[in-house]
C-alpha cells in the first residue's frame, strides 16, 4: 500500500491509498460510512492476484481528507476524478460499499466515458425512495436523518458512535441488534480490526459520517445526480442477512439501472458479503472487456 495526498481544485486535501500492481485494472473504491481509504486492504492481496489495482479514497471528513460541510453525493465525484487524473487513469472500475454505493454510481453517471463498470456491495439505494418503503427502511439511521441541522446531526453521530468511534462495538440494550450472525463472525475475527489499525474512519471524529448521512438522507436521496446516466454494466451484490441495509434496497437499485445484475447471498450479511467482491470484480471485468 502507498498513501497519497493531493490538493483539490478548491484547495482541500484528498487522501487515498493505492493497492496492487500498477499494471492491474484500476478500481476506485468508495468506502462505507463510517469508513476510510484503508477499507480495500482486507481484499487487496486477493484482488492483486486477480489483476486488480484497488485505490481507496477518503471522503471529506474521513481519514486525512479535508471536511466539506454541505457536500452532496455528486460533489464527491470530482474528488474521484481528481485522483484518477493524478494517477493518469483514463478508464477504471468503481466499487461502492454500503454508503459508498451511491458515490460509485454517481461517478459513473458524471463520467460515463471513464467508468467501465460498477460493483455495488451491500449498497444503499435512493433513500428518498427507501424511506417510504417498510421493507427498505433503515431504522438505525432515522435519528440522524431527522436532525434539523449539521450540528444536531454531529451530536446524534457522537451519541451513536462516540467521539472517536469508541462506542461502535458497545451493544445498545434498548435497540435491536444490527449485526446478523454472519456479520458477528466477521467482527470477531482479529483480522477485522487489523484492517484499520490507526482508526482512520474516526480520525476526524464523526464529521465524515454526519456529512454522509446529511447528503444521502430522505431529504436529498439521489437528487444530486441522474441515475439514468449510468450506462456501464453494474453488478449489485447483497447479503440476505443484512440487518443494516435491507436487501430490498439492492432490488430497487438493480431495477432502476439499465444494465444491472443482482446477486443476493443467503449466507451473507452486511459485512460478510465483501467476501464475494473479488469474484464479482472478475465477472464485471469479463462483461466490460468487449466494450473497452
Amino acid at each position: 500500500m502507498i498513501d497519497h495526498q493531493i490538493q483539490s481544485a478548491d484547495n482541500r486535501t484528498i487522501s487515498f491509498a493505492d493497492y496492487g500492481p500498477a499494471s492491474g485494472l484500476a478500481v476506485l473504491c468508495c468506502h462505507g460510512g463510517p469508513g476510510s481509504r484503508l477499507e480495500p486492504r482486507r481484499i487487496s492481496e486477493q484482488a492483486a492476484a486477480a489483476g486488480f489495482r484497488l485505490i481507496g479514497i477518503d471522503r471529506p471528513g474521513y481519514g486525512k481528507s479535508t471536511p466539506l460541510p454541505g457536500r452532496s453525493i455528486c460533489d464527491w465525484t470530482q474528488d474521484a476524478i481528481a485522483v484518477a487524473d493524478h494517477l493518469m487513469l483514463d478508464q477504471f472500475l468503481m466499487v461502492g460499499v454500503s454508503t459508498g454505493g451511491s458515490y460509485a454510481l454517481a461517478t459513473a453517471a458524471v463520467a460515463p466515458s471513464r467508468v467501465l463498470g460498477v460493483l455495488v456491495c451491500c449498497g444503499m439505494t435512493d433513500i428518498a425512495w427507501a424511506n417510504d418503503v417498510d421493507d427498505a427502511k433503515m431504522v438505525g439511521a432515522q435519528p440522524i436523518w431527522n436532525a434539523p441541522d449539521r450540528d444536531a446531526a454531529i451530536a446524534v453521530a457522537i451519541e451513536q458512535f462516540g467521539e472517536r468511534g469508541d462506542k461502535v462495538m458497545v451493544p445498545d440494550a434498548d435497540a435491536p441488534p444490527v449485526l446478523s450472525p454472519a456479520d458477528m463472525a466477521v467482527v470477531m475475527d482479529p483480522a477485522y480490526a487489523e484492517g484499520d489499525p490507526t482508526n482512520e474512519r474516526f480520525a476526524q471524529g464523526v464529521l465524515g459520517y454526519a456529512d454522509d448521512r446529511i447528503a444521502d438522507g430522505p431529504r436529498h436521496g439521489w437528487s444530486s445526480f441522474e441515475i439514468d446516466k449510468v450506462v456501464c454494466p453494474v453488478i449489485v451484490i447483497h447479503g440476505e442477512q443484512d440487518w443494516i441495509v435491507p436487501v430490498a434496497q439492492a432490488h430497487h437499485t438493480a431495477a432502476i439501472l439499465r444494465d444491472a445484475e443482482l446477486r443476493t447471498f443467503a449466507e451473507h450479511g452486511h459485512l460478510s458479503v465483501g467476501a464475494e467482491s473479488v469474484s464479482s470484480l472478475i465477472d464485471l471485468r469479463a462483461r466490460i472487456a468487449p466494450l473497452s
